[in-house]
């Protein structure tokens, strides 16, 4: 991962990946933006937490 972002309000978390594309994931809750900066391995945990898990786009 490049970036990461979680805006609490809106419970959007934008993930910047290396390859330059950007995805929103919508929905998620704080307490797992708390773990995933926790986490060992940053793209693992979004692999098993995140994808497939919550509403996403493309920007």
């Amino acid at each position: 991962m490049a970036e990461i972002g979680y805006d609490p309000d809106s419970r959007i978390l934008e993930v910047l990946f290396k390859t330059g594309s950007v995805y929103q994931y919508f929905e998620v809750p704080g307490r797992l933006y708390e773990e995933l900066m926790q986490a060992s391995s940053i793209g693992g945990f979004i692999n098993s937490n995140v994808k497939g898990q919550y509403r996403y786009a493309r920007v």
